[in-house]
């Protein structure tokens, strides 16, 4: 079953921390205890990277190789799932057989990853506090990995991550809704531009005639109505135009 609580100097633990750029493993020392009971002494680890750097320490990183190979992690981890790259990734670096526990901030991921591969796994308010303590100094526990390189991972991941949920949402009538809002966005985009390219081009034959009519509908029905700006005094355009602007055009 899941543990849910780590009791100094029981079994050595691991932190598992799932990143934009990929899953990192940190061993903890033995003089930090992560049970509910002390989250004081959690906290005050990482009041500096010194202290942090003295209980914490990187055992692992394993980094996502593209976009797409971080969607699919975080896709299936915000689902609770262990996909196959985390669990080839913890296989690697812990045996089934070992006294070493894994500590995770999600207990049904926990769950997960204990069915699949058979490794102890710790969950409790202590774990997340320290899970929010390298959160805080990630850049500087893993080795090549900064904040400006980071960030835009991040971003990325969380659009495309939006993008994906969206796009397999199970309530399919607010799907069809959204998706209609911005095809209408995308065809007003069209129009406009068409319109501006219409009254551009037609503005070097009859320049005047886009200040008298304003309506881009009307602009456009009476360019096709007049075709030559020459036949504007006898063609009859009172089914587009307004008997006043009629005239100011003729």
């Amino acid at each position: 079953c899941l543990l849910y609580r780590c009791v100094r100097y029981t079994v050595s633990m691991l932190v598992l921390f799932e990143t934009s750029a990929g899953y990192a493993l940190f061993s903890v020392s033995s003089k930090l205890a992560v049970s509910s009971e002390e989250i004081s002494d959690i906290s005050q680890t990482f009041t500096s990277l010194s202290s942090a750097q003295k209980l914490i320490k990187l055992k692992a990183f394993s980094a996502f190789e593209n976009t797409t190979e971080a969607l699919a992690a975080a896709s299936s981890l915000v689902e609770s799932k262990c996909p196959k790259d985390l669990k080839k990734f913890i296989s690697k670096h812990i045996s089934s057989s070992s006294k070493e526990a894994l500590a995770v901030a999600d207990s049904k991921l926990g769950k997960a990853i204990q069915e699949k591969t058979g490794i102890a796994c710790v969950f409790s308010q202590g774990v997340l506090e320290l899970t929010r303590g390298i959160r805080s100094m990630l850049t500087d526990l893993v080795d090549g990995l900064t904040p400006q390189s980071l960030a835009p991972m991040s971003l990325g991941l969380s659009h495309s991550l939006s993008r994906y949920k969206l796009k397999f949402s199970p309530d399919k009538v607010d799907t069809m809704v959204i998706q209609a809002i911005g095809l209408l966005d995308d065809l007003d985009k069209e129009l406009n531009t068409y319109a501006m390219r219409v009254r551009e081009w037609y503005g070097w034959h009859f320049p005047e005639m886009g200040k008298i009519i304003s309506d881009n509908i009307d602009y456009a029905k009476t360019v096709k109505r007049l075709g030559s700006r020459e036949t504007a005094a006898n063609v009859d355009l009172s089914a587009i135009l307004e008997e006043e602007v009629e005239r100011e055009l003729k």
